[in-house]
Formats: C-alpha cells, sequence, structure tokens
C-alpha cells in the first residue's frame, strides 16, 4: 500500500474526469486534497465532500490557472490553510476539439495558456512551499498520445500537450536538484465527458478497447490516477522528467 499520509496534493481541474478520479486516489493514499476547478463548484464540492469521506481534509479553490494571479492567490491560500503542499497534479485542460483550419488565435492563445502556461504558473507560484516539503514533492501533468500522433480535430490540444511535456522535462532540468521531481502521465483514451465531444467518439473508444493488451474492460480514470498516486509517492523518488503511458498498450501498435 502506498501512503501518503500527513501530504497536501493541489489537483487541477479536479471536478470531473480523470482530476475527479486523482483527488479521490490521493485521498484514499492519505493526502489531503486541495480541489481546484474553474466553472463547476457543484461537483468540486461533491470531491471535497468525498475526500472529506476518506478521513481526509479538503478544500475548494475556484482558479484560471491561464491567469498567474489567480494561481498565485490559490497557492497562498494553500499555505495559509494547510502549511504545506508536497504534490501538484496539473490535470486542468482547454483547448475543444476543431480542424487546424477553422482554429483562431483566440482558441490557440487558450490552449497553450492553460495547457502549458498554466503548469508554470503553478510551479512559479509554489516553488517555496514544494522546496520545504520532507523528503521529495512531486509535480504531475497530465498528457496523451496527442503529443506525438495525428489524432483528427486534436491539433491544438496535441501542439499544447508536447510543448507539456517538453516544459515538464526542463523543468526537471532546472529545479529536480531542489527536492522536486517533475514527471508525466500519458493517458491512453479514456471515456470522460470531455472525450465524449470528440468526433466520431463511439468509434474511437471501441477501437481503443480492442486495442488494449492486458484487458476488454478498456482504460478508466481511476487506472490513470493509480499512476499518479505512484508518482506522488516515494517509490518514484528515482524518477524524474519521465513519461510514464498508461493505455494498456493501445500507444504501441500501428
Amino acid at each position: 500500500m502506498i501512503s501518503l499520509k500527513g501530504q497536501v496534493a493541489l489537483v487541477t481541474g479536479a471536478s470531473r474526469g480523470i482530476g475527479r478520479a486523482c483527488a479521490l486516489k490521493l485521498a484514499a493514499a492519505g493526502a489531503d486534497v486541495v480541489v481546484n476547478y474553474l466553472s463547476s463548484h457543484s461537483a468540486a464540492t461533491e470531491v471535497a465532500q468525498l475526500v472529506q469521506q476518506k478521513g481526509q481534509r479538503s478544500a475548494v479553490v475556484k482558479a484560471d490557472v491561464s491567469e498567474d494571479e489567480d494561481v498565485a492567490a490559490m497557492v497562498e491560500f494553500v499555505g495559509e490553510k494547510f502549511g504545506r503542499l508536497d504534490i501538484v497534479v496539473s490535470n486542468a485542460a482547454a483547448g475543444g476539439f476543431r480542424p487546424l483550419m477553422e482554429a483562431k488565435r483566440s482558441h490557440f492563445d487558450a490552449t497553450m495558456s492553460t495547457n502549458v502556461l498554466g503548469l508554470l504558473n503553478l510551479v512559479q507560484s509554489a516553488q517555496t512551499l514544494l522546496t520545504r516539503t520532507e523528503g521529495r514533492a512531486k509535480v504531475i501533468a497530465l498528457s496523451s498520445h496527442g503529443s506525438h500522433s495525428a489524432l483528427s480535430s486534436y491539433g491544438l490540444i496535441g501542439s499544447s500537450k508536447a510543448a507539456l511535456e517538453s516544459l515538464v522535462r526542463h523543468l526537471a532540468l532546472e529545479l529536480g536538484n531542489s527536492g522536486i521531481n517533475f514527471n508525466l502521465v500519458l493517458a491512453g483514451l479514456v471515456e470522460t465527458d470531455s472525450t465524449r465531444n470528440l468526433p466520431g467518439a463511439e468509434v474511437l473508444f471501441d477501437y481503443a478497447r480492442q486495442k488494449t493488451l492486458v484487458s476488454s474492460r478498456g482504460l478508466t480514470a481511476d487506472d490513470v490516477a493509480d499512476s499518479v498516486v505512484f508518482l506522488a509517492s516515494p517509490l518514484s523518488d528515482l524518477i524524474q522528467g519521465a513519461t510514464l503511458v498508461v493505455d494498456g498498450g493501445q500507444g504501441i501498435q500501428q
């Protein structure tokens, strides 16, 4: 069993999908959890209540990770309420599904600001708290196969995930020796409120299930969250600047 007892985790975009699963799995491992959201207050509150039912402290914070002032205020709140921050899960994402030829500058800016700049804002604001923690602090970002494979209507998000992966490696280079580990979980296709909006979603879900080499049930948000908990734990202390692929083997096939 992995124990995160006494640690505090901040999960962005934690009101639903993979973020929600991460928050609940971290709580089950013993961490107190700060539930960040942007628009789904009721859903975020429900997640926080579930965290408390697991015996852990929680807090709900509305903040736009693309805005440095929002992030700075959120991190300040975490420091004041909990006195520490050990784990950051950068899950909040934006972008929408559209062909690149239909994308506008505003779409590109919003996608990059949330999916890439959001992580940098978090690390810049939380660096002091993270370097104070006992043991090694853990920063974990969520990526996808679109970072290296071309997927229909996924060009903006895929490009941002490629940039995110590069950013994580460079953060590891600059701050790895200060007591922080930076890693990524690259998740295969998980059925969530967001991915159900993908063009041809049902066909994609069926295809992903057929390509899974370890199970016929398909990948779930809990599967991804389990890997996040591993990377948040001391078991991953010597994993730095890496991308852990969680897809049941989907990605190794042509």
